[in-house]
C-alpha cells in the first residue's frame, strides 16, 4: 500500500507516553469479579473489532458485569499536540488523512460538512466516553466522544492470531472504524440504539449485522476514492483486505471457537457477506450502494 501518498491527519491524539500506560494484553483481566481468560479476551477482541458492538460491552457481558454506560464520566487526557514520529504512527495518521479527504468530499457533494473524528493512539489502557478502553479490546469507535481508539499492538494480533497480515488489512481496520463514525454522523447509530429494547435479541442481532456490513461497505468506499485520487492500492492489497474480512466473519469465528455455527446469534455477518459488502463499496464508490438496511440479500 502506498500510504505515503496520503497527507497525515492532524487529528491524531497520541497518548502512548501518558503516565500509567503499559501493556495490558496478557493472561486475562478482571470484569465483574470474574477472571476472563486469554481465549475469552481474544473472542471479545475479535468480536469487538469485527467491528461493532463496543468491545467493552462485550467483555462486560462475558464477565457478567453488564453494559458500560456510554455517558460514564471519564478523565480527560490532553493530546500531545505532536504528530507521531514512528512509522506505524505515521501510517495510521496517513490512513486517517485519506479517510478525511474522501468523506469530506462526499459529504460536500451531499451538501453537508464532514466532522472529522479524532484517532487516539494509546498503550495498555485509556479513558474514553464509553468506559475504560483496554488494548485487549482491539480498535473501536466511541460515539460518545466521536473518537477511534487504537493500541497499535493490535496489528501484531491481527497478523499472528487472526491470520490477516499486510498494511492494507490494517488500513481496512481504521477505515471500518471511521465508517462507524460516518454512521454516527448520519444518525444511523442513534436509530440502532433506539431499536435496542424495542425488538427481540434475534431481531437486534440482525440489525447489528446490517450495521457492520454497512461499515465494511463504507471502508470499501474509502479504498475506491482514496486510490482514485492518490493511487494507494498496490498488487495484493485488496486480497489482504478480503482475507481480513474472511478471517473475522461470524461463521468462521464460531466454527473455530465452538465447532458449530449459530446464524441467529450473528452480529457482524458471515465471511462471504463481509467480503461482498467491502467489495461493493470498493467497486462502486457510492454511498447509496451501501444501503444494507434495505437490501433484500446480504
Amino acid at each position: 500500500m502506498k500510504w505515503e501518498n496520503n497527507r497525515q491527519s492532524d487529528q491524531v491524539e497520541d497518548r502512548r507516553s501518558s503516565p500509567g500506560a503499559g501493556g495490558m494484553f496478557g493472561g486475562g483481566r478482571r470484569t465483574g469479579g470474574r477472571s476472563l481468560g486469554l481465549g475469552t479476551i481474544v473472542i471479545a477482541l475479535v468480536a469487538g473489532w469485527i467491528f461493532g458492538i463496543n468491545p467493552m460491552t462485550i467483555l462486560g457481558v462475558l464477565g457478567g458485569a453488564g453494559d458500560i454506560a456510554p455517558s460514564a464520566q471519564v478523565q480527560t487526557v490532553p493530546a500531545s499536540g505532536e504528530k507521531p514520529t514512528d512509522e506505524m504512527g505515521q501510517f495510521t495518521a496517513a490512513v486517517l488523512g485519506g479517510t478525511e479527504d474522501v468523506w469530506s468530499q462526499l459529504f460536500q457533494q451531499g451538501g453537508a460538512q464532514y466532522q472529522k473524528p479524532r484517532l487516539v493512539l494509546f498503550r495498555g489502557a485509556t479513558p474514553t466516553a464509553c468506559g475504560t478502553g483496554q488494548s485487549a479490546m482491539g480498535p473501536f469507535y466511541c460515539p460518545g466522544d466521536q473518537k477511534v481508539y487504537i493500541d497499535l499492538s493490535f496489528y501484531d494480533t491481527l497478523r499472528r492470531q487472526l491470520g490477516a497480515p499486510g498494511d492494507f488489512a490494517q488500513a481496512y481496520v481504521i477505515a471500518h472504524e471511521v465508517g462507524h463514525h460516518v454512521q454516527n454522523l448520519l444518525g444511523i447509530t442513534t436509530k440502532m440504539e433506539q431499536a435496542r429494547g424495542r425488538v427481540s435479541e434475534r431481531e437486534y442481532n440482525a440489525l447489528s449485522v446490517r450495521l457492520e456490513l454497512q461499515a465494511d461497505c463504507f471502508a470499501g468506499i474509502w479504498a475506491h476514492h482514496n486510490d482514485k485520487s492518490k493511487g494507494i492500492i498496490e498488487p495484493g492489497d485488496v486480497e489482504e483486505a478480503m482475507n481480513a474480512a474472511a478471517a473475522i466473519g461470524d461463521d468462521a469465528l464460531q466454527r473455530k471457537s465452538q465447532g458449530m455455527v449459530v446464524p441467529d446469534s450473528f452480529t457482524h455477518g458471515t465471511s462471504e457477506q463481509r467480503q461482498r459488502w467491502f467489495n461493493t463499496g470498493l467497486r462502486t464508490g457510492q454511498v447509496q450502494a451501501c444501503d444494507t438496511f434495505n437490501a433484500r440479500t446480504l
